[in-house]
Parts: structure tokens; sequence; C-alpha cells
């Protein structure tokens, strides 16, 4: 509906930042459509995407155009019909030629954000990448420049007939969160758990 369309920054910012998968979309060879998840990271006007060097997703997203869709759903919408059935939902699509990241400084700042964004405060105790593992990493960088947002949102839309129906409806919320950490089995001993596993919960 393009009722729920939103082109503000803010609110498609908001809905990047919080997804943590989206898919990418390409046009293969053979002339039919490929689609991936991937991660992916924001960084000012941009979103960062990668993957191996070598795959041919990337590969064919250097020489055309991509789109790119994250979605969150927060509920389902139970409705006195079956028609109207729904989910309350935040997604956003993005299209656009990306730029193949190619300096290792770039690459490593583009997976410092992809690191951060799953665990703020990891990149400080993890190693960082070698040079051989930045090389062996492909890095596009995605403008936001054709972007835009559509967002569901509030109960069930029935006919006006059917309020009068006996049957329930209204909306069983939905939300993503962090279970409790379970260590490796070849974890050293007397590493303690990481204070930032600890008190954040990630709720989106």
């Amino acid at each position: 509906m393009p009722s729920r369309a939103s082109y503000e920054r803010a609110t498609i910012e908001s809905i990047l930042d919080a997804a943590i998968v989206s898919h990418v979309g390409t046009v293969a060879a053979a002339g039919h459509p490929a689609v991936i998840p991937t991660l992916h990271a924001r960084d000012g006007d941009s979103l960062y995407i990668h993957g191996s060097a070598a795959s041919p997703t990337l590969r064919r997203a250097r020489e055309a155009e991509v789109c790119l869709s994250a979605t969150l759903v927060d509920g389902l919408v139970l409705a006195r019909s079956a028609v109207h059935h729904s989910v309350n939902y935040r997604s956003v699509v993005v299209y656009g030629r990306p730029d193949a990241v190619e300096g290792a400084s770039e690459k490593e700042h583009a997976l410092r954000l992809f690191t951060e964004k799953i665990v703020p405060g990891r990149w400080d105790d993890v190693r960082p990448p070698t040079a051989q593992e930045l090389k062996a990493t492909g890095v596009l960088r995605l403008p936001l420049d054709e972007a835009s947002a559509k967002v569901r949102e509030g109960g069930p839309m029935d006919d006006e007939d059917d309020y009068a129906l006996p049957v329930w409806a209204g909306i069983v919320g939905l939300r993503l969160t962090r279970g409790d950490p379970q260590a490796d089995d070849r974890l050293l001993p007397g590493v303690e758990l990481p204070g930032y596993l600890e008190r954040r919960i990630r709720r989106v």
C-alpha cells in the first residue's frame, strides 16, 4: 500500500541499523534473478555488504544495479476474516550500483562496523584481520541515494460486517532477543565472559 511508504531518512536508517540480515538481488549471466542473504552495516549515507572476494553475487554487483531489502517483523495481525490477516513490519528497499572497496584500511573499517553492529565492544577483543584475509574478503559500498521504507503497524482492518463475528482478533507481538551465551568447547581455561555479553540483550 502506498500509504505505508516512507522516504524519511531517519526511518530508513533506523530500520537498516536494527536489521541484522538483508537480501541482495542481482541478475545472473543467464538472465535469471539471484537473491542471497547477507549482513550489512551502515556508515552515514552508505551501506557496506561483504562476502568472499570470489563470490559470484559480489562480482555481478560490481557491474550492475542491485536491489537490497531488509525487513523486521514486529507482530502477527490476526483478523476476523482469513483475507485480512497480516503482519506488522518495518522494511527498507535500496536500489543502486555499489562501489567495490579496494583499500585495506576501508575494508578493515567495514569489517569493524559489521562486528560492532552484531556485538558492540567486540572488535577490541578479537584478532584483527590479516592482509591475506582482507584480500580474500570482498566489500561493496552501496549508496542510500535511492531508498524507501514501508511500515505497517496497528491492529487488523476487517470489513465492517465482520466486526460482528465472534472471532478473536488482535496482535501477537514478535521480537528478536539474544539468548544466553554458550562457551565454545575449546575456550581456554580462565577466559571470562565479556561484560558486554552479560549486560546487553538485543531487541529490535
